[in-house]
């Protein structure tokens, strides 16, 4: 049995890592206006919702992904989902920076890992994809084999599907958008409304707001 989505997304409410906002939108780092945010380092302060997600993905990661040799974290937000993953399934750790770090060794992998080595990808969430298949990119370059990704939350973008199926990774959420809104209307958060304006903000959020 996969991830619960409504269970994890209601977590996610729960501990604050998710906030609805479309009277008020947020802006993103790429000027995207969003009627929604959310910051799963929220959750690793709540030790009851953070050992349920964890559960969750060890689950998600058995059951999907049991040929991984290694779990690699993303700098910063996937490296302590990964690290408490791989603790509980007993596998080996590593992550993956941004950019090689500038002084040391100039790592931009840190931990062990031998090429040919199967690697899954934690992530904390997936927007446009555009991070995330960076750190594949430079998995790949390392002669690593990645076997697809794992992360909290989806957005559910038409482009970052099309991304992951361009880049050849598999990949499976926690929960996503969709599941969050419909928990949103059911317990009475949001009305049918403001459903459809967050619902529309998916289809094009480059373009809504302006």
């Amino acid at each position: 049995m996969l991830s619960n989505q409504k269970a994890v997304a209601e977590k996610l409410l729960h501990a604050g890592a998710v906030k609805l906002s479309p009277e008020n939108p947020f802006t993103w780092a790429s000027g995207w206006k969003s009627p929604i945010y959310c910051d799963n380092r929220k959750v690793l302060s709540f030790p009851y919702v953070r050992d349920f997600v964890k559960s969750e993905m060890c689950n998600v990661i058995f059951e999907t992904f049991a040929n991984a040799d290694v779990l690699a974290g993303v700098a910063t937000a996937g490296i302590p989902w990964g690290a408490m993953a791989a603790d509980q399934l007993k596998l080996p750790f590593i992550y993956v920076r941004p950019k090689p770090k500038e002084h040391g060794l100039g790592n931009q992998i840190e931990g062990y890992y031998e090429k040919g080595q199967k690697v899954l990808v934690v992530e904390d969430l997936i927007s446009t994809g555009k991070s995330s298949l960076q750190v594949v990119d430079v998995l790949r370059a390392a002669g690593i084999e990645v076997e697809g990704m794992v992360s909290i939350f989806n957005y559910g973008f038409p482009l970052a599907e099309e991304a992951f199926k361009k880049a050849g990774v598999p990949y499976y959420s926690l929960t996503n958008y969709s599941a969050l809104i419909g928990l949103a209307l059911e317990k009475g958060s949001i009305t049918e409304e403001t459903e459809k304006i967050l619902l529309r903000w998916r289809e094009d959020p480059a373009a809504w707001g302006r």
